[in-house]
């Protein structure tokens, strides 16, 4: 059984408990990691804010030189990180390699340059403004982009000179093991990054309502993101929710139809449909509603379900049997609410581990649970609508509000709907995901905003010198 990492050393759980790490290609158990215990929380909590105060002056420039040099090990082991990625998590080994790992590195690389450019003091007036580290950071992640998650929060949380406890998912916690040991190589200095596995109710729980943590930064589920911020609410820390998604792509009737839909449905399906800002809603106008249905089930057949480790593979397993038992539960409801299965359903694709088909629903409507809900699994909802003004309030009509998408004619068009929409991030015409933008959601999507500039300040403070 592996152990935790606590300032600066591994170190046995006081729970001596285990939780194992199943494949779900496989459905094996590859691994165990610790089951972690409040009396962890307290010793990592401990640790981080002993080392606060020299962490939080240390020379940025000194700061940025660790941050680059992880960075830099990352991509020298990204083969081995993106395989032990697609063992434990099921993404197909090549997206495991682009996105999960090499993108983390490149995110990382940016915050130990912002470590040292990002301006910390500003006159206004006869007043100095100071920013300066929050302090100890819980960093609460998912298993969806298992390191990708964590680093949008140690990066900026390290960079800004804060000091870190990390509870890592314990369905695909190996990635964050991976990283302690890059940290850890580097030369990080004991205390400055903690690893504390277990499960949500005991460890991250404790993290949020511990008095010594000055900030938790959590990355879930709308109802666990609820439940953190209430724990932080009782000792009053500042907390950073990065929640679910709903998203909606609106294709106009001027855009080119068939390469909106092969993006929309490509959007959807990344990652297995579990990626919080998918675009697992499509809406098309009603006149181009049948076209816009064939194309995206031809589109579908054409995303390959199988082995992580087979290169033809677009679509791996599901996490776990229980996301995959959530998903079946969501595409048998849309069939009982009416919506019409074009593509896709609930047969298994294969004999051992946890897939699902990719699936598309036809004659759907706004209120539908496929439709209202984060099913977080490979399922689109196709939903038809008759003019401009009706396509952005079904695009705002759920209680999420993370991504989005306007295909139109030209990019002026588009660029006019997405103004309108209540989200935090659209994407215009394909446009690519840019890991230096401020990535975060309106509504039930969360609080603060991650990456870039944007991200590292949700990790400062701010202090006013009236001189």
């Amino acid at each position: 059984m592996r152990r935790l990492y606590i300032g600066g050393t591994w170190t046995a759980s006081v729970s001596g408990e285990a939780i194992d790490v199943v494949n779900p290609a496989t459905e094996e158990t590859i691994d165990r990691v610790p089951a972690g215990a409040p009396d962890d929380v307290e010793h990592a909590v401990r640790a981080a804010r002993q080392a606060f105060p020299a962490w939080s002056a240390t020379d940025p420039a000194e700061r940025a030189k660790l941050l680059a040099a992880a960075a830099t090990l990352i991509e020298q082991r990204a083969d081995d990180i993106a395989a032990t990625i697609a063992t434990d998590m099921g993404a197909p080994l090549g997206f495991a390699r682009k996105v999960q790992t090499l993108m983390p590195a490149g995110v990382l690389a940016s915050y130990a340059r912002l470590a040292e450019s990002h301006p910390r003091e500003t006159r206004i007036g006869n007043s100095l403004v100071v920013k300066e580290a929050a302090g100890v950071v819980a960093a609460i992640t998912p298993w969806n982009y298992p390191l990708h998650q964590i680093i949008c929060k140690v990066a900026p949380a390290l960079a800004a000179g804060c000091t870190v406890v990390l509870k890592p998912s314990e369905v695909a916690p190996l990635a964050a093991y991976a990283l302690a040991d890059v940290l850890h190589e580097v030369g990080l200095p004991p205390g400055v990054f903690n690893l504390v596995s277990g499960r949500g109710p005991v460890v991250g729980e404790a993290m949020a309502a511990h008095p010594e943590v000055d900030m938790v930064s959590f990355t879930g589920s709308t109802a666990a993101g609820r439940r953190v911020a209430a724990l932080a609410a009782e000792t009053v820390k500042r907390v950073a929710l990065e929640l679910g998604g709903k998203s909606a792509g609106i294709i106009l009737p001027d855009a080119d139809l068939p390469a909106a839909v092969k993006a929309g449905v490509a959007h959807c399906f990344v990652n297995a449909g579990q990626t919080c800002s998918a675009l697992s809603r499509m809406l098309v106008h009603r006149d181009q509603y049948d076209e816009a249905v064939r194309l995206a089930v031809e589109a579908a057949r054409a995303h390959t379900v199988g082995d992580p480790f087979d290169e033809t593979t677009r679509i791996g397993p599901l996490v776990s049997a229980a996301q995959r038992d959530r998903v079946v539960r969501y595409v048998n409801r849309g069939q009982e609410e009416g919506a019409r299965l074009v593509a896709g359903g609930t047969e298994r694709p294969r004999e051992r581990g946890y897939y699902v088909e990719p699936t598309v629903f036809a004659g759907v409507e706004p209120g539908m649970s496929i439709e209202q809900d984060e099913i977080f699994g490979p399922v689109l909802a196709i939903v038809p609508y008759t003019s401009e003004d009706q396509a952005v309030r079904i695009a705002d009509g759920t209680r999420y509000g993370l991504s989005g998408a306007v295909w139109a004619a030209t990019d002026e068009r588009a660029l006019g709907v997405a103004r309108r929409l209540r989200t935090g991030q659209v994407m215009i015409n394909g446009g690519r995901f840019n890991p230096l933008a401020p990535f975060g959601g309106y509504k039930q999507s969360g609080l603060g905003r991650e990456l870039g500039e944007h991200g590292l300040e949700e990790y400062l403070e701010t202090k006013s010198l009236q001189l």
